[in-house]
């Protein structure tokens, strides 16, 4: 009987891909994977992932709320962290009380799920944390911590000790992420990424690296700092490893060596470098199209991927600008008709992708608020002809990047988006919203140096010229195009070595724990 390896998910596409695939690895490695989602997760699984071997799909049903109405603001988290508790508890005691039952080796939780880190306690299964992000965010953030670097002056560089130098901090660094986001942020953590945009953790101090005393697992959710990020601050996600026996992060050493090493020395406990979490199809097809198709379910788009695939077809090699933001965040309505504006005035070639959500502020995760108008550029395609594709809804991401007439990428610097395109050797012009996607772009444009960004002061409004300069740029340098493709082919045998020996040093490493405890 196989090894069993529970695992818990946050809500969103940037959370559960980079699950479902760790799944696939993990059941390559003769271990059981057993995802536990909440049931209104439950169409977002592949028929395939349910089909594979060694994987299980364990669901908690989400009953609809009973009673009175409660404040909309905290109505939904608490609901769901009730529930996820409640059903988590019931389906571990059922499977305990079954006489072939084995005890999980350990559970790997989403870094944004690790309070239910508890309940796994009561059950003796040992907790690791998955970051679906990468490694420089997170270190970044413990860097500017230690360093009290948030009174840098303008035109002053501030070294992080332990950091590479590309990573020194600017005044802009500062004031981007002081930005206000362009809607509220709620209690409960972006959807995109790893919990960094919600600030600190409580005051600093404790013993070790930052850590509290140390002492009985927190019980209950632990609740979330409010409002916009406050730099500086402990990183939340110190708090959030606590209880771990050790750390996952969706990136390899081919792009985050430092970082990934940064964070391990920093917290004392093993750190793995697994990702960057893709569907298998990616890494096998380095260097021809890959059709979204083959990997994802299509979603309701106006433009079928055949179509998409012959406009590109039509196109120049690496002539084509590629635009597309996160599902679950993006600029203003106002950025957006800007953006619109220079799209027009640019004279290349160009496929947006427009989210369905675009210009509207979120709702609880995955879910944006009911009421508000999306944003629609009504009437560009029409104007540009046949140098735009304005893609309405579900994008084939894959299929763009991989294509060769694809020639740079505006992006919010998502951590997904990010790594499918520096695998495919496409250059960036980023725009990061809010959270990681500021250092996920600081990583691509300073110390991979395989992109530019958009703005140097993203604390305001974008101007036009911005973008239809930052495009010209983009798409005339040679030599940002031959360091991404130089970049890309560290990937061209396939996923990264590095993070095949990490998951088999993580499975080794879940053995001789488990035989050293039963002894």
């Amino acid at each position: 009987m196989a090894n069993e390896i529970w695992i818990v998910p946050f809500f969103g596409q940037g959370h559960l891909f980079p699950v479902m695939e760790l799944c696939k690895h993990l059941a390559s490695r003769n271990f059981k994977a057993v995802l536990v989602i909440s049931s209104n997760l439950s169409s977002s699984i592949p028929s395939s992932l349910r089909q594979y071997p060694l994987v299980e799909i364990a669901e908690i049903s989400e009953a609809p709320p009973s009673g009175p109405p409660q404040e909309p603001s905290s109505q939904p988290h608490h609901r769901h962290h009730g529930q996820m508790a409640v059903g988590l508890e019931k389906l571990l005691s059922t499977r305990n009380e079954s006489p072939d039952s084995v005890r999980p080796l350990c559970a790997v939780l989403d870094n944004m799920m690790s309070w239910t880190s508890e309940t796994f306690h009561k059950f003796e299964i040992p907790a690791v944390t998955f970051f679906t992000s990468g490694a420089c965010s997170a270190a970044m953030e413990y860097g500017l911590w230690k360093a009290h670097s948030i009174d840098v002056k303008p035109g002053e560089t501030r070294l992080l000790p332990g950091l590479p130098e590309e990573m020194a901090v600017t005044v802009s660094d500062i004031k981007r992420q002081s930005r206000r986001p362009p809607f509220p942020i709620d209690g409960g953590g972006p959807p995109g990424g790893p919990s960094f945009p919600i600030g600190g953790g409580g005051p600093p101090g404790g013993q070790g690296a930052g850590f509290p005393p140390h002492g009985p697992p927190h019980v209950g959710p632990r609740p979330r700092r409010m409002g916009p990020p406050k730099l500086g601050d402990q990183p939340l996600w110190l708090e959030e490893i606590e209880p771990s026996i050790g750390v996952m992060i969706n990136t390899c050493d081919e792009l985050e060596h430092p970082f990934i090493e940064y964070i391990s020395n920093k917290i004392e406990k093993p750190v793995w470098g697994v990702g960057p979490m893709l569907p298998e199809q990616y890494w096998k097809s380095a260097g021809s199209v890959l059709h979204d198709h083959e990997v994802r379910t299509d979603r309701k788009s106006n433009f079928t991927e055949y179509e998409v695939n012959e406009w590109l077809d039509s196109k120049p090699r690496g002539s084509v600008l590629y635009v597309s933001f996160g599902s679950e965040v993006g600029p203003t309505k106002e950025e957006y008709e800007i953006l619109a504006e220079a799209l027009e005035a640019s004279t290349r070639p160009f496929i947006w992708a427009v989210q369905v959500t675009a210009g509207r502020p979120p709702g609880p995760p995955g879910l944006s608020q009911p009421g508000s108008e999306a944003y629609f550029p009504h009437g560009l395609d029409t104007r540009v002809g046949k140098r735009g594709l304005i893609i309405h809804g579900w994008a084939p991401q894959l299929l763009i990047l991989s294509h060769p007439s694809t020639g740079g990428f505006l992006s919010h610097c998502g951590w997904n988006s990010t790594v499918e395109a520096i695998g495919r050797g496409v250059p960036f012009l980023a725009w990061p919203i809010r959270g990681d996607q500021h250092m996920n772009a600081k990583l691509v444009a300073s110390y991979l140096k395989v992109g530019y960004l958009i703005s140097e002061d993203l604390s305001e409004t974008i101007k036009g010229e911005d973008i239809t300069r930052g495009i010209e740029k983009l798409l005339s340098d040679e030599e940002m195009k031959q360091r991404a493709v130089k970049l890309s082919a560290k990937f061209e045998h396939g996923f990264p070595t590095s993070s095949v020996a990490a998951l088999d040093a993580f499975g080794d490493f879940l053995r001789h724990k488990n035989k050293a405890s039963s002894h």
